[in-house]
């Protein structure tokens, strides 16, 4: 089958987040109808004049996750507005981009 550029486009959220807002990250994207999602520990970091990492406090409550959810804008889109009001209370950053998938069926 070819490839075809435009079969294959999707929405790729990436979300930075302190470790305990998790769970709520994820019901978000569920109840949108995102199909999957990977979670990642973020190791260290830099940002508004702080630095931190991993590990170096007493409680893992102040630990960042990388989210990355593939999937489509109908889906994605709506999801980011209640996302915003998350982080409006949280550390976190948000970015989104427009990608191409080889298997868009899994997403």
């Amino acid at each position: 089958m070819p490839f075809s550029h435009d079969d294959n486009k999707k929405l790729r959220l990436e979300l930075i987040i302190e470790s305990p807002a998790l769970r709520r990250a994820e019901d978000l994207l569920r109840d949108a109808g995102a199909t999957g999602w990977t979670v990642v520990p973020a190791m260290s970091g830099f940002g508004g004049q702080t630095r931190w990492s991993r590990g170096t406090d007493l409680s893992e409550a102040t630990d960042m996750v990388v989210l990355i959810c593939i999937g489509d804008e109908d889906v994605l889109k709506p999801a980011l507005q209640t996302m915003l009001k998350l982080l409006d209370r949280r550390i976190g950053i948000v970015n989104i981009s427009d990608v191409r998938v080889l298997r868009p069926g899994l997403f």
